[in-house]
């Protein structure tokens, strides 16, 4: 696997081959919050951790620059552990590892998510700390924690901790385009009561898995017509309790909230005269979705093996309400924006199916950029929920970064993109869930704006990142710096 040394700019490849080796997914940022700490006082730079864990760290201005405005470069510290089935790793001990493909235009990971997001943010950030020759005002950065799996630094950033007036969040996905507001969130989980019965004695068991799909960032690809592994097994499902009789053990798909469900799995059993009849409409129900989902889903498979005999199995009642529920749960985008052309104003991901005793949990991640919309579809939800005797909990509401139209620090990262690249980059609004929204709460004079290299396929094992938007990104960002008005 090629080494990431070569790559330009090599002091942040340097530190995001780092910054991989160690591992982080979210919940256990413990391993890099302690290297980073220690990487910034070997550098005699002053750095605080506050009581949910972000880290401050702080850098004077460049000599003859005291006189610009305190700018804060943002990034999160943890990444989307998702790996492929065929894969044997740890996220809380093994490192990613990353490497080059596509003759020298990609980096992607070996069978893992990369961590691009936000690790090249990150080492971004730190590579301006680290450089003595970056001209820039008095500068401040910000490292928040369990950004991808509930924003908890985010949600805990207090007042008084830092002094800018202006934050670059380094945490956008293409090239190119400059954000300036995103979308509100919030998660919604549906809990079903299971009951059983004893398995008639002339049944036999049976695992049935889906894989091989893309799956994704349930922002930022949830328009790109990937499938949704969790809403195909039930589908099958489904028709196969109403044309075959199979009574259902268990039910389990994807692992994250936010990221399109790849995987899906659940257990059974089904009348022994009816085996056959199963396997030839499961055989067809597979050439069916290959055929209609072909383009994008290009390796989908489903697996059908027999385990050992299981003693329960769920009522017909349980198992018609949940599978009836499931397949009647909206998912994918549920509105476009009339305001902002190709972008998603709504929409709601099926995210995890998990059965643990006697309960099944469905979680959902819904996204919007009106709250209004985000209302709407959690009624939604919880309708078609409640009506199948499921009790819903919706939690973790975040809001929305809501576009500034008249931002000086928008205006100027326009203006030094276009002066670089003699092109005008396309001001957005994104679809996925920045951090920006909420540090309004705590620092509501800031002015804000989101930039970073192309990442496609974020939240995948797909997960890869153009190696020359990075240096791209690194030039806009140090000039913007450089650029930055007095106070």
């Amino acid at each position: 696997m090629s080494t990431l040394s070569q790559l330009k700019p090599a002091s942040l490849w340097q530190l995001f081959e780092k910054i991989c080796s160690i591992p982080h997914p979210s919940k256990h940022e413990q391993k890099i919050s302690l290297w980073i700490q220690d990487w910034a006082k070997e550098l005699g730079l002053a750095i605080k951790e506050d009581a949910v864990g972000n880290l401050f760290i702080k850098k004077p201005a460049t000599a003859g620059m005291e006189d610009r405005k305190g700018i804060i470069l943002q990034a999160h510290m943890d990444m989307v552990p998702q790996k492929n089935n065929d894969t044997d790793h740890n996220f809380i001990t093994d490192p990613i590892k990353p490497y080059i493909i596509d003759s020298g235009e990609w980096v992607t990971a070996d069978g893992t998510t990369l961590g691009a997001d936000n690790g090249v943010g990150l080492a971004s950030a730190l590579a301006v700390l680290a450089s003595d020759d970056i001209p820039h005002g008095p500068l401040e950065v910000l490292v928040t924690i369990d950004e991808e799996a509930g924003m908890t630094g985010a949600f805990g950033l207090e007042a008084g901790w830092l002094d800018g007036d202006i934050l670059i969040n380094t945490d956008s996905e293409q090239e190119g385009e400059v954000y300036m507001g995103c979308a509100g969130g919030i998660d919604g989980n549906a809990t079903f009561a299971l009951t059983s019965e004893d398995v008639p004695s002339d049944y036999q068991a049976f695992n049935l898995s889906i894989s091989g799909l893309k799956g994704g960032h349930s922002g930022v690809d949830i328009h790109t017509g990937r499938a949704n592994a969790n809403k195909l097994l039930v589908r099958f499902l489904l028709n196969a309790s109403i044309d075959f009789d199979i009574s259902l053990t268990e039910l389990n798909g994807g692992s994250l909230r936010n990221a399109i469900p790849r995987e899906a799995n659940a257990s059974f059993v089904i009348a022994k005269d009816k085996v056959e009849a199963l396997k030839a409409a499961l055989a067809d129900y597979l050439a069916t979705i290959r055929a209609s989902l072909g383009a994008i889903e290009t390796d989908i498979d489903m697996l059908l093996i027999s385990p050992e005999d299981f003693e329960q199995c769920w009522t017909k009642s349980t198992q018609a309400a949940i599978l009836r529920a499931l397949n009647a749960c909206p998912n994918g985008v549920i509105r476009m924006s009339d305001d902002i052309e190709g972008i998603v104003e709504t929409s709601l991901n099926l995210g995890v199916i998990h059965t643990r005793g006697s309960k099944l949990n469905a979680m959902v991640l819904i996204r919007s950029l009106h709250d209004d919309g985000r209302l709407e579809t959690e009624r939604m939800v919880q309708s078609v929920f409640e009506l199948a005797g499921a009790s819903v909990v919706f939690s973790g509401a975040y809001p929305g970064w809501k576009p500034n139209t008249d931002s000086a620090i928008m205006q100027t990262v326009r203006d030094t993109y276009e002066s670089i690249f003699d092109k005008v980059p396309a001001v957005m609004v994104i679809h996925a869930g920045l951090e920006c929204g909420l540090f309004k709460t705590a620092y509501p004079h800031w002015d804000m704006v989101s930039i970073g290299p192309t990442i496609k396929f974020p939240h995948s094992p797909d997960e890869k990142i153009e190696i020359s938007t990075v240096e791209q990104y690194w030039k806009l960002l140090v000039t913007v710096l450089a650029n930055i008005p007095k106070k």
